[in-house]
């Protein structure tokens, strides 16, 4: 899986389905004028991702290729830690999961394609609104230590440590007035799913995209294709997290005490400090934890709909639809600071405080974090970190104030580790600017930039007479893992040791995008904005080692479908309803826009769908029993709702796949008896 990097967190069921949810705008009279901002139910997005997205859509045909490509799409990941994982460009994040996995990566790719093509069709005549509103106890800041190091007179500018502001961008069709979709920024990491679960799930922002789109559609004021987009924002020092960290190592005299505010370390160690969310208690791998954060965001974007319904919305003027897009090298980027100098980015490399983890999920090895090269360093790392690359002298005082541990900018053995080309893009629809970023941006840092392009965009009218609005997103496109402040990167916890390109990353970003704000006027300079240099593509070139099924067997007398352990006849409220099936392994079709698992409810003489795998309720875990035999077993769980109806019929069905020595895939179905919740 992605998110941890940890090898042992491998996939064994769906806790919910991913979801790609695009949202296309443009001018009426200029077709080539539009933008497609995707929300992905993964990490990030990615340069592999993106090639295959724009690839894809050439294929769709000349009304596409024409329209869509490198300047005017953005691919965002929510930043869920319990996707799969296999699909990215560089080596680094594909070594915890063994290489890169072609399945993983054309799913992906074809639902983010297939969800551009039902935007595309579906384009109407509309308006767009703008809203914003707080959202209380979702988020909190998991490096208040090197948040506070941030100058005091910029902090005070804010209330909070966090951004607490969800911002909701509202379509409406003018035909009939009805609701098309929304789409929210709001900062939390998708790191409520625990480390030790193993069930695939949007995190906290795929259940609140869930709920909301459930809640309006059968709404008479709402298309019925509604889509909820929630896109992450400056997330990077965010954690859902938000009873704060605490150590748990029972044996430790710190047991129940918050762990160490400068280091999050308990008695010297970090492995023990871990973050706690709403419902830390429960042993279910952070689920109920993970729906309530969802549940908050939810409610609250829900709330700001319907005020901006009643005409608490900022009407989104002006007919002007722009993007920029170009691809900047950071290895060596030369550019003049805001005090005056003359200040560079350097080649990417990663400081020991990256392998420390985090409080949402401590890395191993006991490194620590708010390390800027003690000597209690970890010495076996000391060593290996010599036979990857050793860095230079110019490399370490680049990245000053860093000790680096991986210097992988410099390694290009078997291809690059991770990206020293990055994106830089921008949007623009009337007075609203979105920076879409390809890394995560600290709460700090997020905010200098937004106030860095609103101060540009109202110093040169680039809204006309309009006060900007700007909002961030990401992580898009290419994942550069972090971007800090100067003064958080001086601390050296997670944030600052994975800001890639040095103390200078945020500024160079900055540097940038001011830069080039002109690209977004009514009248752009008539000079194209070159694109760049290209970044490789290595999907065809990356190692793999995931190895492929080989074949299933139902064990002797069975079938596949097969219920090994049936409901009972009749189930209270309120329980958890657990049936057994004899399975097959779930990767011999992955059953894109269908579904593996299903409850249905008896209307009269016909079967209808209750739950399906979009259901947070409705869990589908499958498990190898024999891998000599080649036998498995499928559990599908039903968390059965409190409150619903009563006296009803039920049933559950399972569909998977087999496949013969030979290589043949077979599908098949298994159904238990009809229940009846009472």
């Amino acid at each position: 899986m992605m998110g941890y990097a940890d090898p042992n967190q491998v996939g064994s069921g769906l806790r919910q389905r991913l979801y790609s949810r695009a949202f296309i705008v443009g001018e009426i009279s200029r077709p080539e004028d539009r933008f497609v901002y995707i929300v992905l139910d993964t990490q990030s997005g990615d340069t592999a991702i993106r090639y295959g997205i724009l690839d894809g859509l050439k294929n769709l045909g000349p009304e596409y290729a024409t329209i869509y490509g490198q300047k005017n799409v953005a691919i965002t990941g929510t930043h869920s830690h319990s996707g799969p994982g296999a699909w990215l460009n560089y080596l680094l994040p594909q070594i915890t999961s063994k290489g890169f996995d072609k399945q993983s990566y054309q799913a992906i790719v074809d639902g983010a394609v297939l969800s551009i093509r039902r935007a595309h069709e579906s384009m109407a005549i509309g308006s767009l609104s703008f809203g914003s509103i707080e959202v209380k106890n979702a988020n909190v800041n998991r490096s208040p230590f090197a948040y506070l190091a941030n100058p005091v007179e910029e902090r005070e500018e804010y209330e909070y440590d966090v951004d607490k502001t969800l911002t909701m961008l509202k379509f409406q069709r003018a035909g009939d007035g009805l609701n098309l979709g929304v789409l929210t920024w709001f900062p939390v990491h998708g790191t409520s799913m625990l480390g030790n679960n193993t069930l695939i799930s949007g995190d906290n922002k795929g259940v609140a995209a869930d709920l909301f789109e459930k809640s309006v559609n059968s709404r008479d004021d709402t298309a019925p294709d509604f889509v909820a987009g929630f896109s992450q924002a400056n997330v990077g020092d965010t954690s859902p997290n938000v009873l704060g960290a605490f150590c748990e190592d029972e044996a430790g005299e710190d047991f129940g005490l918050e762990c160490n505010f400068e280091d999050s370390t308990c008695g010297g160690r970090n492995e023990p400090c871990h973050g706690r969310g709403p419902f830390f208690r429960e042993d279910d791998q952070g689920a109920s934890s993970c729906y309530e954060i969802g549940r908050r965001q939810f409610i609250t974007a829900r709330e700001l709909f319907d005020s901006m319904e009643d005409g608490g919305a900022i009407p989104i003027t002006g007919s002007a639809i722009r993007s920029l897009h170009t691809f900047q090298n950071f290895s060596h980027f030369e550019f003049a600071h805001p005090n005056g100098s003359t200040v560079t980015t350097c080649p990417a490399a990663l400081g020991y405080s990256f392998a420390a983890g985090t409080t949402d999920g401590p890395g191993a090895f006991d490194f620590k974090q708010n390390n800027t090269g003690s000597p209690n360093a970890n010495p076996v790392w000391s060593v290996v970190k010599g036979f990857i690359h050793e860095p230079s002298d110019e490399q370490k005082a680049c990245h000053h104030s860093k000790p680096i541990l991986l210097d992988v900018g410099e390694i290009e053995n078997p291809y690059l580790w991770t990206p020293n080309i990055v994106d830089i893009q921008l949007f623009r629809v009337g007075q609203l600017l979105i920076i879409v970023s390809p890394g995560e941006a600290t709460t700090m840092a997020g905010r200098r930039w937004k106030a860095a392009i609103a101060s540009s965009a109202s110093a040169s009218d680039l809204t006309e007479s309009e006060n900007p609005i700007v909002v961030l997103g990401g992580p898009a496109n290419s994942y550069t893992h972090y971007i800090s402040t100067e003064e958080e990167y001086g601390i050296q916890r997670y944030e600052g040791a994975s800001t890639l390109y040095g103390p200078h990353t945020l500024n160079a970003y900055i540097n940038l995008t001011v830069s080039y704000l002109p690209y977004l006027a009514s009248t752009p300079p008539a000079t194209p904005l070159a694109p760049g240099p290209m970044p490789p593509n290595h999907v065809n070139s990356s190692l793999s080692f995931i190895r492929g099924v080989v074949f299933d067997r139902a064990p002797f007398f069975k079938s596949f479908g097969d219920v090994i352990t049936d409901t009972p006849f009749n189930v209270a409220p309120g329980t958890t309803l657990t049936t057994t099936f004899v399975g097959a392994n779930p990767r011999n079709d992955l059953r894109l826009e269908k579904s593996y698992a299903v409850v249905e409810k008896l209307v009269g003489t016909d079967w209808v769908t209750h739950r399906d795998d979009s259901d947070w309720d409705l869990i589908f875990r499958w498990r190898r029993t024999n891998s000599v035999l080649g036998t498995s077993e499928v559990d599908i769980v039903w968390e059965v709702p409190a409150v619903g109806d009563v006296g009803v019929s039920y049933r559950i069905r399972y569909f998977g796949a087999s496949k013969s020595v030979g290589g043949d895939v077979t599908e098949f179905e298994g159904v238990t008896r009809l229940f009846i919740v009472a």
